[in-house]
Order: C-alpha cells, then sequence, then structure tokens
C-alpha cells in the first residue's frame, strides 16, 4: 500500500491524488524482491527504463523502493562499468535476472548517473551517494571510453565486444545529460573528472552544431525533442527545434507520434515531449499533451498502455510498462515543481563540461 503522494504530483485533468496513487502502484506491483523494474512481469528489464522507474518511485516518495533499484544496478554492474540490454523477468525461457541481450547500449548505462543524481536530490542521503559513487564513476569512465572522433558516443557494443563506429542523437543527447548529472555527483563529492568534462563539452557541441555526426532516424519523435530533454538546447534554439517538427509529430487530442508516418501515438515519448515543452516554458501545452493521453492510454488499475493506433482505435501493442507510468509521473513532477525533478530536468543547476567552441 503507497503512502499518500506527494502534491507535485496532483495536475488537473490528469491526476488526482487518487489516480496518482494508482500508477505509484503499477510501478510497485512489478518490482522484483531483488531490486528490478521490468518493463512488466514475463518480459525483460533494461537499465534505462529501469532507472526512469525508479526516479519516478522518488517523485512519489517512495525511496526505499528506489533505493532498491539502484542496489540492482550496483550489484549487476560489469567489470568494465556497463551493463546488458536486457534481463529477463517472467519468462519461460530463461531464470529471472538472467542475460537475455548480452550487448551493451551507452544509454542505457550512462543513465544510471542521471537518476542516482535525483534520488540525492529527492533524499538527501550522503552516505548512500557516497556508497555508489563508484558505480557511476565506472558507468561514465565506460561511456567515455566509447567517444568517436567529433565527440559523439558509439551506441553500442556488441556481445563480442566491439564497439560500433556510429552515434545516434537520442543516445548521444541522454548520455549529455547523464555525464552532467555524474558531474553534479562528483562535485559534490569532490571528485573531479576531467574526461568527463572534456566529453561532456564535445557532446554537447555535436548534438548542438553537427547533426551530420549521428544516424539519421528523423523519422522517429526521439531524435526531434531530445536534444531538448536532454538539455544541450534551451531558450530560443530549443523553442525552434520544438516548433520545427510540431505539426510532424504531434497529433491534437491524442499525444506524440513515435514515427513520424505511422498512425501511433505513444505514452513515453509524449510524456517525455511534455518534459520538454516545461523545460523551454511551454508548461501550457505540456499539460494538454498529458490530458489527451489519459483518455485512451490510462488503464483503470492506474498503469498506462504503451500506445495506441489511431486509425483502427487499437491498443497497440497490449502491454502496461513501468517506463511509460515513470516517464508520465516525471513530467507531472517537474510540472508541480518537484525540486530534485525540476534540478535534474531543467538543466539550469546541473554543470556545463568543457565549453567547445564552434571550430572543431
Amino acid at each position: 500500500m503507497t503512502a499518500a503522494v506527494p502534491d507535485v504530483l496532483l495536475l488537473d485533468g490528469v491526476l488526482d491524488a487518487d489516480q496518482a496513487a494508482g500508477t505509484v502502484r503499477s510501478i510497485l506491483a512489478e518490482q522484483q524482491p531483488d531490486g528490478a523494474i521490468p518493463w512488466f512481469h514475463g518480459h525483460h528489464l533494461d537499465p534505462w527504463d529501469h532507472t526512469e522507474a525508479a526516479m519516478a518511485l522518488d517523485t512519489a516518495g517512495e525511496h526505499a523502493a528506489a533505493e532498491a533499484a539502484y542496489r540492482w544496478l550496483a550489484a549487476r554492474q560489469n567489470p568494465d562499468g556497463s551493463w546488458y540490454a536486457a534481463y529477463a523477468y517472467g519468462r519461460p525461457d530463461h531464470a529471472d535476472g538472467a542475460v537475455c541481450n548480452a550487448a551493451k547500449e551507452t544509454n542505457f548505462c550512462a543513465y544510471v548517473a542521471v537518476g542516482v543524481w535525483h534520488h540525492h536530490l529527492s533524499t538527501g542521503d550522503d552516505a548512500f551517494l557516497e556508497w555508489i559513487w563508484p558505480t557511476v564513476r565506472r558507468a561514465l569512465d565506460f561511456i567515455v571510453a566509447q567517444r568517436l572522433p567529433g565527440g559523439p558516443i558509439a551506441w553500442r557494443v556488441d556481445e563480442h565486444g566491439a564497439a560500433t563506429d556510429e552515434a545516434l542523437l537520442t543516445g548521444s543527447s541522454s548520455v549529455l545529460h547523464a555525464l552532467r548529472c555524474g558531474l553534479a555527483v562528483a562535485d559534490y563529492l569532490e571528485e573531479p573528472q576531467p574526461d568527463w568534462e572534456l566529453a561532456a563539452g564535445r557532446l554537447r557541441h555535436a548534438v548542438t552544431h553537427h547533426p551530420e555526426r549521428f544516424l539519421d532516424k528523423g523519422r522517429y519523435s526521439m531524435d526531434w525533442y531530445y536534444p531538448v530533454l536532454g538539455t544541450a538546447l534551451r531558450g530560443p534554439a530549443a523553442v525552434e527545434r520544438i516548433a520545427a517538427d510540431w505539426d510532424r509529430f504531434v497529433v491534437p487530442g491524442l499525444g506524440v507520434r513515435c514515427v513520424s508516418d505511422r498512425p501511433w501515438v505513444t505514452g513515453g515519448e509524449s510524456a517525455e515531449l511534455a518534459m520538454a515543452l516545461w523545460a523551454v516554458g511551454e508548461s501550457d501545452r505540456a499539460v494538454d499533451i498529458l490530458r489527451w493521453i489519459q483518455k485512451h492510454l490510462r488503464h483503470i488499475d492506474g498503469s498506462y498502455w504503451t500506445g495506441y493506433v489511431f486509425e483502427d482505435d487499437a491498443i497497440w501493442p497490449e502491454e502496461r510498462t513501468t517506463w511509460t507510468a515513470g516517464a508520465l509521473l516525471l513530467a507531472v513532477a517537474a510540472l508541480g515543481g518537484d525540486p530534485a525533478t525540476v534540478a535534474v530536468f531543467g538543466g539550469d543547476e546541473l554543470p556545463t563540461g568543457l565549453v567547445v567552441q564552434d571550430c572543431c
């Protein structure tokens, strides 16, 4: 049974107290005894979505459950600082916690830094931050080792240990956010990390000035808004980027398309765009989007369907994912002024890393 949810999770037309509590319970119901938060039981866990769900739990005051999720990451970290791309839970073909995808995706591995900094801002628990610091340090050292010429981060290391020479704009934007949060942790603990500062500066420069250094995934809405969500863009440049593709991805009254040429709106992308809109001062539009998805993606138990095919009036896929619920709670928390969520996703208080001029 969850405690009363904080007021920051109450948003008119989106969540009242009972609805917010139901959404929190839907995540807690999927968390496993070892702290793992899979997409849903019978599927798998990936480290990025696991962390997002843990952050959502912190917004609700469920700090012990969030800490258990971070302790799961610390226990499962590979010697090189990485995590595998997927771990099975509730699947008949794998034992719980068994690796079911042995590749290593860099944005998955980096995101622990965002979660840990958010957890510390939520709890003020210095002892836990000091305990998990080696986990964060190893993770971001692994990330920095995957740098490509010009600043991007290779998006994947395959199951044989070979890193690709290609980068993704969405993934690299998320990695930038993680490096900035990692630098915040390092500053707090007085553990300087000059390599991270250099990597963050060069990566931000690549994201904001050199789209040609990334694979072309422009059909996907995440490539549109993630440079804003990942804190690379702010101010007029961020507003212009959101405006440029609004009509291509936003379906009024329904939500945000995952892919521009498919009649499919998804809860995760809708909630993340709402956070990006909030970050650039467009909270009214953010609230509108969150209200839209309540109509067709919210389940009676407070969980959220992943997506809705509006041409067929059909839920697809028929799964309710912890990360969709987590993204929704984080967006509401940002709009509600939760201090930890505002600090982490607003970005104003995060270290910038080395400033790189537009000459490289």
